[in-house]
């Protein structure tokens, strides 16, 4: 109530903030999101959630940058897939019909839904193994000549 009062009357003391550490522009940027594996599951699933989608935590895969989106803690057992090394995690991911499944250092999993490569092409996690392989579009004859005709 006194803070209040002295608020009303104009008496109120004035502190300006300092100028350093007033901003959160520092840990917005990508270098400070990258993943550091050895910590346990939940914190790498608030690592991960905190940097999704700005700027992305991410880690290195076979010597490319990925970023991860849309993780959660999973808590079961360990789903079948198909391995993949990351570096730095103490254990392989596993690639499976969810998702990429990932260990804390507490062995709990984290089950993370969405990948990003270095050129921005984004995948299911699930699809990393299929990310290369590429299907033809074939068009009807109708729809080539609706194509020709917008072209």
């Amino acid at each position: 109530v006194e803070a209040v009062h002295l608020i009303a009357d104009g008496k109120a003391p004035r502190i300006p903030q300092p100028k350093e550490g007033a901003t959160y522009e520092g840990i917005q940027k990508k270098e400070n999101a990258e993943i550091s594996w050895d910590q346990p599951a939940e914190a790498l699933h608030n690592w991960i959630r905190g940097h999704d989608k700005v700027p992305g935590a991410w880690t290195t895969i076979n010597g490319q940058v990925v970023t991860f989106y849309g993780s959660s803690l999973l808590d079961a057992s360990v789903p079948a897939g198909q391995e993949l090394t990351i570096k730095g995690a103490s254990r392989p991911g596993l690639v499976t019909k969810n998702g990429l499944v990932v260990f804390g250092n507490d062995g709990k999993m984290v089950l993370v839904r969405n990948l990003q490569f270095e050129d921005g092409k984004m995948i299911p996690a699930s699809k990393y193994f299929s990310a290369d392989e590429t299907t033809a579009l074939e068009l009807t004859e109708e729809e080539k000549k609706i194509a020709e005709d917008i072209r």
